[in-house]
């Protein structure tokens, strides 16, 4: 066989054919990761956006006690991110009239609407004692303490010191010199409502009544 016998018998070499490369615009992974980073830098501003949002809450403007009424001049605004938080607290539109706080709340603190209830509910309410002793300067609008009462005794003396109440709330304290014997103070406690009757029964019966921080015993 000749060359070119050759030539003309021998098949033609294929072309290989190169598959078609995807378009980058259909890449299904592609767009995947756009919609990811989209969603990343939303939620980001999203949050940032919100701890810069600012709404008008009462905080408190001096110590308030439980049994208290709070009123406009008990508390103050301040403007505080609170986020989605912001109805645990009062704000300026509450109403106040009639509404008791339930526990202290600190001077500055934040207002929580858990923390106060119509004056109806409320557990508490306030007498005023003077102490046979004088009260520690430490004890303050706020400060838990004990009322020790000594019923008088048939030989002019009186009857060993027990606690009437425990863990009373003091709302303030006022020292009296008018009083005869070196003055005495005058302190306003906070007490539950159950114990009122003693309180007062010992109140009358001119009993001696010592008010001591909390624990004191």
């Amino acid at each position: 066989m000749t060359a070119v016998e050759d030539r003309v018998a021998a098949p033609p070499t294929p072309t290989p054919v190169r598959p078609r490369r995807r378009g980058f615009w259909t890449d299904l992974r592609f767009f995947l990761g756009v919609v990811l980073i989209v969603a990343s830098i939303a939620g980001v501003w999203a949050v940032v956006a919100l701890s810069r949002q600012t709404a008008p809450v009462y905080a408190a403007a001096h110590t308030i006690v439980p049994g208290q009424a709070v009123t406009a001049a008990d508390v103050t605004v301040v403007d505080v991110s609170l986020g989605r938080s912001g109805d645990a607290y009062l704000a300026p539109g509450a109403a106040l009239d009639g509404v008791v706080a339930t526990r202290t709340i600190g001077t500055g603190e934040l207002v929580p609407a858990a923390a106060t209830v119509p004056a109806a509910q409320s557990e508490t309410t306030t007498v005023v004692v003077h102490s046979s002793v004088t009260v520690p300067s430490g004890v303050a609008a706020g400060s838990a303490v004990d009322l020790w009462s000594a019923a008088p005794a048939e030989n002019g003396g009186f009857a060993t010191p027990s606690v009437l109440v425990p863990s009373a709330t003091v709302v303030s304290v006022t020292h009296d010199d008018s009083m005869i014997g070196g003055g005495a103070d005058a302190v306003e406690l906070v007490i539950p409502r159950a114990d009122v009757a003693a309180a007062l029964a010992a109140i009358a019966a001119d009993a001696e009544l010592s008010v001591v921080p909390a624990g004191g015993h």
